[in-house]
């Protein structure tokens, strides 16, 4: 037999060990990443409701909780961010890694149930995981394995998955967009999904506030070549009293500079630790230095969480990834 066909037959297995876990649960526990992005809150909550429309008993956990700009997605305003007491079934979606996850499940003796993901970088931490890495987004991925697994949709679940999908490909535009992708999109907005609002809201729509804090850091915009990388400190979240420790979405902002190649943003966590975003064009695969930092992601957008003052880490960070993909001329 050959690779693709064992492949085959493995993921196969796995789908049907799923299906096992899904069609026995009376209560289903979904949790996804810290700082949570569109793909892990739509694809959360889509599956949520796909599940309760079979019956199931379904709570949802971000530790981080929902971000102000998602909390208009059905079911949004159900999301805990802390673990429920009793005991189900536990999945994780959209999350590469336990520690990404939080919620204190490194610490936990017993591995979540299921782990539905389609980062290159995922360790397979789960009982049954059902990895993709060629699938644009989680939501694609659920969207795939649906029917194999007995999740029914309906307007609630597809309005999810095609939001997770719009922002995790910013629109469609990178690499990990098939003409697949698309298809799956089309058949999201047949089942009552509103493409129009969803993409207005996902990627473009923001607060005041936030380009308050955007001007913060743009204001600090600096570059090398091909590189460009800016900085949000406490101090500038205090001085606009925004109200998350994440960038508003500024990475996608620089990643559309002319000339730029790669893009880096340093957002400072507390007084020890920055989270960096990296974003790449198709042929700069900057999930290789966010691996080396600890962290994982995609070819185009990664991230990682470095211990460390702000200045440190971005010196660290800039000149490793300047060596590692800015080729250098004599």
């Amino acid at each position: 037999m050959n690779d693709q066909g064992m492949m085959g037959q493995i993921r196969m297995r796995d789908v049907q060990a799923a299906r096992a876990l899904l069609d026995s649960a009376n209560h289903v526990t979904i949790v996804s990443h810290v700082r949570p992005d569109g793909d892990a809150v739509g694809s959360m909550l889509g599956l949520m409701h796909s599940l309760r429309a079979r019956g199931a008993d379904v709570d949802v956990v971000l530790q981080d909780g929902v971000p102000h700009r998602f909390r208009f997605l059905p079911g949004a305003d159900e999301v805990r961010t802390s673990l429920p007491s009793r005991n189900g079934l536990l999945i994780a979606v959209d999350s590469a890694d336990l520690e990404r996850v939080g919620l204190d499940l490194e610490g936990d003796p017993e591995p979540p149930d299921l782990n539905i993901d389609h980062h290159a970088t995922n360790t397979h931490f789960a009982r049954v995981n059902l990895v993709d890495p060629e699938a644009s987004s989680a939501a694609e991925y659920l969207f795939k394995i649906a029917p194999e697994l007995g999740l029914p949709m309906n307007v609630d679940t597809a309005s999810c998955w095609l939001l997770a999908m719009i922002t995790d490909t910013l629109g469609f535009r990178t690499s990990s967009v098939k003409p697949e992708t698309l298809h799956i999109a089309a058949a999201l907005m047949e089942q009552g999904a509103h493409m129009p609002e969803l993409y207005l809201r996902g990627l473009h729509e923001h607060r005041y506030l936030d380009l308050l804090y955007w001007a913060r850091g743009l204001l600090g915009l600096s570059r090398r070549g091909p590189m460009v990388w800016t900085t949000l400190s406490l101090e500038d979240r205090e001085a606009v009293s925004y109200d998350s420790n994440d960038d508003a979405d500024l990475i996608n902002l620089l990643s559309a500079i002319e000339g730029v190649t790669v893009s880096i943003i340093f957002v400072q966590q507390d007084e020890g630790s920055v989270k960096v975003s990296w974003r790449s064009h198709e042929g700069c695969d900057v999930s290789r230095i966010a691996t080396a930092f600890g962290g994982g992601g995609h070819a185009q957008a990664a991230g990682a969480v470095i211990a460390g003052t702000i200045d440190e880490v971005v010196e660290r960070v800039v000149g490793e990834t300047e060596s590692v993909l800015i080729p250098r001329t004599e």
